[in-house]
């Protein structure tokens, strides 16, 4: 009877885990130790959880005692893996086909350089061959910007040059964003804050309608920085606001800590999966079926790892097309670089 009642105890246990790993909102726990890293590789998680239920069974056929204590856990390691696979779906599996540019496109491009690490010229090379508008950098000095702008700038694609660094002693405490001439100049905005442990960078058209650029980077949810984390991701839902807002970077999230939003006329978003974003704005891979590609790390498959490098836009800005580039895997950074078609309205 013990040992029945132990059994029941610990299948229960284990299925309230799984839930709370697999639904952390249903329970608030999104932004929870232990949950917040898990839950960001789902994909990963499931993968292992369906290993285990095939061990697990194979066990149960073998050990008659436990068979029945065995097969359960295989059944939940089972549902969990189905239940992830099922919410993976809704945010898509990768669709890489770009239409042909039309000319009234923007293309923004992130990508989190691990402190220089591919080095200015083949970052240059990127956004010259991905024909790159708006460029955010997380971990990137001002110094291999200014040799990045160069490079483009002999390739006939002039930028400005905008970066913001806490301190010089590391360089991933360092951002910068490149902007293409034909989009005007900015201002750093000074007067909102920023992310807590590495920099965020704010830009403000100087020009009537231009647009107002966002390059951002929480830090990672790490144990000793979860509080930082999460000041980091509120600062970010609130930065997000108005209209004419391109918002990229390493988000160190996935769609499981974005904030929910209303739904916008004229998107396809069932159950409101697409309509998931920060403050009032959407983001770039749930609109084109790109938000379950992992973009870290490099040396997980893309279907592994965690998508946490994203796009996003305001209400009034149009997504055409996104991808996350694989063929930078080996390029130095432990990052892969997202690039997105927008077209403003």
């Amino acid at each position: 009877m013990i040992r029945r009642f132990l059994a029941a105890v610990i299948v229960v246990g284990v299925a309230a885990a799984l839930l709370v790993i697999a639904w952390p909102n249903l329970f608030g726990l999104a932004e929870a130790p232990v949950v917040a890293q898990l839950v960001s590789v789902r994909a990963l998680t499931s993968v292992i959880a369906v290993a285990a239920a095939i061990t697990l069974g194979l066990v149960a056929l073998l050990w008659a005692g436990a068979r029945r204590f065995l097969a359960a856990l295989a059944l939940l390691a089972m549902l969990f893996a189905l239940i992830n696979g099922a919410v993976l779906s809704t945010r898509g599996f990768g669709d890489e086909s770009f239409p042909t540019r039309a000319p009234a496109e923007l293309s923004v491009l992130s990508w989190n350089t691990l402190g220089d690490a591919p080095g200015a010229e083949r970052i240059a090379e990127l956004i010259v061959a991905e024909q790159a508008d708006i460029v955010v950098l997380p971990e990137t000095s001002q110094e291999t910007a200014i040799a990045i702008a160069e490079r483009t700038r002999e390739a006939d694609r002039p930028m400005w040059v905008y970066s913001i660094a806490f301190d010089y002693v590391a360089k991933a405490r360092s951002t910068s964003v490149l902007v293409s001439v034909d989009l005007g100049r900015h201002e750093v905005d000074d007067t909102v804050g920023n992310t807590t442990v590495l920099p965020s960078i704010v830009l403000r058209p100087l020009d009537p309608g231009g647009l107002t650029i966002v390059g951002v980077h929480p830090v990672a949810p790490l144990p000793g920085e979860l509080e930082n984390w999460r000041a980091d991701l509120r600062w970010v839902d609130g930065i997000c606001t108005g209209e004419r807002i391109v918002m990229a970077g390493d988000f160190n999230a996935t769609a499981d800590h974005f904030r929910t939003i209303d739904p916008v006329e004229g998107i396809d978003a069932p159950s409101g999966v697409a309509a998931l974003g920060f403050g009032e704005c959407r983001n770039a891979g749930l609109l084109t079926g790109n938000g379950a590609v992992g973009t870290w790390p490099t040396r997980l498959p893309p279907l592994l790892g965690a998508p946490i490098d994203h796009v996003f836009v305001s209400s009034d800005i149009t997504v055409t097309g996104m991808r996350v580039l694989t063929e930078y895997d080996g390029a130095g950074s432990d990052h892969r670089p997202v690039v997105a078609r927008i077209i403003l309205e």
